[in-house]
């Protein structure tokens, strides 16, 4: 590849705040706190200047199609007006296919925003953290009491009548938790795809359980528990996509997902105030790591067409990395080093791709 790639993912932060004070949350409890002095909600004129960005980024490259994620902060705070607004200028005027997404805590999620987003066809993804004992320990409401009984309630007519919009269930791992009674629980509401986050961290912040020792991989081994249930259950209605990804990936195919693969697919954020940012999970790093200083009421996205950050030596030498691609950048981050490091994961990613690559050889090798 002889430069970046055009942008085919475009989140846009509709609303900057959230109803929600989860523990883990990259935005609010991390490294960086301009979301205070940026506006709680995306002005319609911004709104409408990003979605003219969309599509002028797409008509300039030729793209057959596009992704919009309506995101936040707690996106469903911007209201149905709002969002309609947005989706029918996005439909109206990029000169491609567009795929709409929304990203959701679900609290907000009633007959309103559900008959909108089946009108645009938009993709409604839930955040849900497995059992109601797993979920309610960190995605806490701001006064402190847990949000998974309302979640799932509102989940009811998402997986019934509105089920051809489910676009999955989004679950950050908490090691602590049963694996296989998390996977259980949420596959019980049969998604089309079920997401595992690592919660993100640095060097300087490691993530909760995640020790110095290199002999440890709390997430790898919870990962490699549900991958071998998963790998071994009769097919069903859930695609995985972290051990869908693996998989292609050991068998020579692409990235698809991020912080996997060498090559993953660009996408630009747009922030309430327009300000364009290539991966808002940076700022956890660094609050400028992820700043451009270009914003869609003056630039063009191909201003922030950039390569992804470069690997370290370490990274580079090892075979395992067109798999694991050095995993997510911000994770690589140290003080004094940036991201010319290792991901924080590194024992972890390695000890579920040298076990998923493994079982793989062995039944390759059994079918020849």
């Amino acid at each position: 590849m002889t430069g970046p790639r055009p942008v085919r993912q475009f989140v846009l932060k509709v609303h900057g705040r959230c109803n929600l004070a989860c523990d883990y949350c990259y935005v609010y409890e991390m490294g960086d706190g301009s979301w205070r002095t940026k506006p709680r909600a995306m002005a319609p004129g911004t709104a409408d200047a990003a979605v003219d960005r969309v599509a002028e980024h797409a008509a300039a490259h030729g793209l057959d199609a596009v992704q919009v994620v309506l995101h936040g902060g707690e996106p469903l705070l911007a209201g149905v007006a709002a969002l309609r607004r947005v989706l029918t200028r996005a439909r109206d005027r990029v000169p491609a296919r567009v795929d709409f997404a929304v990203q959701t805590n679900g609290l907000l999620l009633d007959t309103a925003f559900l008959d909108l987003f089946a009108e645009f066809g938009v993709r409604v993804g839930v955040s849900l953290d497995g059992t109601a004992a797993g979920h309610d320990r960190h995605r806490r409401t701001h006064s402190g009491h847990g949000t998974h009984a309302a979640v799932t309630e509102r989940l009811t007519a998402l997986t019934g009548p509105y089920r051809h919009v489910f676009g999955g269930l989004l679950c950050v791992i908490d090691p602590t938790a049963d694996p296989l009674a998390t996977h259980t629980a949420l596959t019980g509401f049969a998604p089309p795809v079920l997401d595992y986050l690592l919660p993100h961290g640095t060097w300087d912040t490691p993530p909760p359980g995640r020790a110095p020792d290199p002999t440890r991989t709390p997430y790898g081994d919870w990962l490699v528990t549900i991958f071998e249930h998963w790998y071994t259950a009769a097919p069903g209605p859930t695609s995985v996509r972290l051990f869908d990804a693996l998989l292609d990936l050991l068998l020579g195919g692409e990235s698809t997902v991020e912080g996997l693969g060498t090559d993953p697919s660009p996408q630009v954020v747009v922030d309430t105030d327009g300000g364009i940012a290539r991966s808002d999970i940076l700022a956890a790093t660094v609050p400028t790591a992820a700043a451009t200083g270009l914003s869609v009421h003056r630039d063009p996205f191909d201003a922030a067409l950039a390569p992804a950050p470069p690997v370290c030596p370490t990274c580079a030498a090892c075979p395992l990395l067109r798999v694991c691609g050095g995993g997510q950048p911000a994770h690589r981050h140290r003080a004094g080093s940036g991201l010319d490091n290792p991901s924080v994961y590194c024992p972890d990613l390695t000890r579920l791709i040298t076990h998923a690559s493994t079982r793989l050889a062995a039944d390759l090798e059994h079918l020849r």
